[in-house]
């Protein structure tokens, strides 16, 4: 099973307002493990950036009225690309697979806003997986920010002084793989089904089987004198003597 974690910047909040897409970033998943296949574009958005969002990711001081000059490690956007000079490559990223977003309404709804501007086909919301909600639900009432998430489940995020795409999602996929209850929920060792599966793909009949060599004692044997001669001292109607 292919999953995209995926995560955008913007220039704001509102897409039918005037903002835009800055950058996009997604990691590919394949059976809930990171393949090593991500997706990453820096968008020139045809428009300012304002500073509440600068503030944000730090994207594009260029862009910002007045202009910036940026600094060393800052993006510029002047020579990035425009969405629909990547808007088809995305879709061939993206396929029929399921997008995992936090908050995925938000993110949804800029690219479904981007893509519709071009006249192409919008992304079912059905084709989202919202990691906001999945948190919410499982720990209601508590703080549900990725940066909250990274502290509940001691995930390093040391690096993200401001938001980044790629860097969010990577992130994102680490939480999510921890919302989902680890890196292999289903336990799924092997690479294909067995001759005999369940709907889950695995032997319904599988049990673990004894070890052929039983694991040898952690006890030393002055440990398991002492305990001895403690017993003993206990006198004949001591539990222990019951089982031993």
């Amino acid at each position: 099973m292919r999953e995209l974690v995926l995560d955008t910047e913007t220039t704001g909040f509102d897409p039918e307002s005037g903002d835009r897409i800055v950058e996009i970033g997604a990691v590919e998943l394949w059976n809930h493990m990171p393949t090593g296949e991500t997706y990453h574009v820096y968008i020139n958005p045809e428009r300012d950036m304002p500073e509440g969002a600068f503030g944000v990711h730090g994207i594009g001081p260029d862009i910002m009225i007045p202009p910036r000059k940026p600094e060393p490690g800052q993006v510029t956007l002047l020579d990035k690309p425009l969405f629909k000079d990547v808007a088809q490559g995305f879709l061939d990223f993206v396929r029929d697979d399921i997008m995992v977003i936090h908050n995925a309404n938000f993110d949804m709804k800029f690219l479904n806003a981007e893509l519709r501007w071009l006249g192409l086909k919008e992304l079912p919301m059905s084709q989202s997986l919202d990691t906001l909600a999945m948190a919410r639900k499982k720990f209601p009432g508590s703080p549900a920010t990725l940066d909250a998430l990274c502290r509940r489940y001691a995930i390093d995020n040391s690096n993200r002084t401001l938001h980044g795409a790629l860097l969010d999602s990577e992130i994102l996929a680490e939480v999510y793989l921890e919302l989902i209850g680890g890196k292999q929920p289903d336990f799924g060792l092997s690479t294909g089904p067995s001759k005999k599966s369940g709907a889950g793909g695995h032997d319904e009949n599988w049990r673990p089987s004894a070890r052929p060599n039983p694991l040898p004692s952690r006890l030393s044997e002055d440990e398991k004198k002492a305990h001895a001669d403690f017993v003993d001292g206990m006198g004949d109607d001591a539990v222990w003597k019951r089982f031993s």
